[in-house]
């Protein structure tokens, strides 16, 4: 099938990634869209018209009303299609984590249906936010724990930048046509930007020595080009501009960028990238609308921290776990009272014994055993175990058990040189 479930304790991380990514960006003031998972075909066929993602990999379908519709294969399509039919007031800048829909080969960190956090930002042309979300992007992966990554960048020019150079580059191609990938020289005459950014190593060989777009900038391509060299170069960011980054649809322009991961195999080694699509709202039927953005799929982001020993799957546990042999009633009662004094609990149900139910209060990593037996019910009152230091264990009375806990909880967690 090419799809995958996250099960306990993965999911967790999962929500601590995206826990820290929205905390991240929405400190640069980008707030979080839902977009739905489908769309009318045609939005995503003109963000990608001539690319495999359209042509192969898109996962389409008739509905009942004999709708043309696909499932997301990306972020930015739909967020431009949103920007279009909302209009809110520019810059808008949103971030996403989302559920995409590709029929390709799956691999290592990608499946059919993987997940994207991304981000866009419409409505402003200014080179420094080119700057702005490039430096989110590094400075996720680095808050994460992330060491081996290099950001390459490189510049598509103006749309007029991008005619000059097309022309140039297809003739230069058409004279080597048989050195390329059969799959590469098929796009040479309607689409010959797409065959620079071939991952077939036949065609990258026989493009080495390929002209260069950034040699084919007007004097306004070059200077925004060069404000966010000075951005990235001031933030500290180191980068390499690699000629052969580039996005061969008409509405991009300007600033592409990759983050390439070291720790990878080459093949799954792009973690993340983005770029500008000045031309993209347009397309779709909007008003001429600047706008940049990247993608970043959580799974290859986890596999890049495996590779590198950093941001482990949170330790799944609850604070107390209620241990209750006298029926259930008094565990049922007692869990909802503290979860909502926000005290994270668990218990055992289906009348276990007293055996049974201390090996899941230890497997669940609580840090208190509550018990409740026969002469605790009578008395009125809770017998606390401490699990995991060598404490003695002692009752609590019934009514004061809740703030017990959260004086406890909200205590330093000793180390072994505190305890005696």
């Amino acid at each position: 099938m090419g799809t995958h479930d996250v099960l306990p304790p993965e999911s967790e991380r999962w929500q601590a990634l995206i826990a820290h990514f929205a905390g991240l960006v929405g400190r640069a003031g980008f707030g979080l869209l839902q977009s739905p998972m489908f769309e009318e075909i045609g939005v995503f066929a003109r963000v990608g018209e001539g690319t495999d993602v359209v042509r192969k990999e898109m996962y389409d379908f008739h509905d009942k009303g004999d709708r043309h519709l696909a499932l997301r294969p990306e972020g930015t399509a739909s967020v431009a299609r949103a920007f279009v039919q909302h209009r809110p007031t520019p810059p808008w800048k949103v971030w996403y984590a989302a559920p995409s829909f590709r029929y390709e080969r799956p691999q290592a960190g990608r499946f059919r249906q993987h997940h994207q956090l991304g981000v866009e930002a419409l409505g402003c042309a200014d080179p420094d936010l080119d700057v702005e979300i490039i430096s989110l992007l590094w400075d996720f992966y680095a808050s994460i724990g992330l060491r081996k990554v290099e950001l390459v960048i490189n510049s598509m020019g103006t749309t007029e930048d991008r005619r000059a150079y097309i022309g140039a580059i297809r003739e230069w191609l058409h004279a080597r046509i048989d050195q390329l990938d059969p799959a590469d020289a098929e796009k040479v005459a309607d689409h010959p930007m797409r065959v620079l950014d071939s991952k077939r190593p036949i065609t990258i060989a026989a493009i080495v020595d390929a002209p260069r777009i950034t040699d084919h900038l007007s004097p306004d391509a070059l200077a925004h080009f060069v404000r966010v060299q000075e951005g990235l170069a001031a933030q500290g960011i180191p980068f390499r501009i690699e000629p052969r980054l580039v996005r061969g649809l008409d509405y991009y322009t300007h600033t592409t960028f990759e983050f390439i991961s070291h720790a990878l195999d080459a093949a799954q080694s792009t973690i993340g990238g983005g770029g500008r699509y000045d031309g993209l709202v347009e397309s779709l039927g909007g008003p001429p609308t600047a706008g940049i953005g990247f993608g970043s799929g959580i799974e290859r982001v986890l596999l890049t921290c495996d590779a590198e020993g950093v941001f482990p799957a949170a330790q799944s546990r609850v604070d107390v776990y209620i241990i209750d042999t006298t029926g259930g009633a008094s565990a049922r009662d007692l869990s909802v009272e503290l979860r909502r004094a926000g005290v994270s609990v668990d218990r055992a149900f289906d009348g276990r014994s007293m055996k049974s139910q201390m090996k899941s209060a230890d497997r669940s990593g609580a840090a208190y055993a509550l018990i409740i037996g026969s002469d605790e019910l009578a008395s009125d009152v809770v017998t606390l175990r401490p699990l995991r230091d060598h404490q003695p264990q002692h009752t609590v009375g019934r009514d004061a058990i809740v703030d017990t806990l959260a004086r406890l909880l909200s205590e330093p967690t000793p180390t072994p040189e505190d305890l005696p």
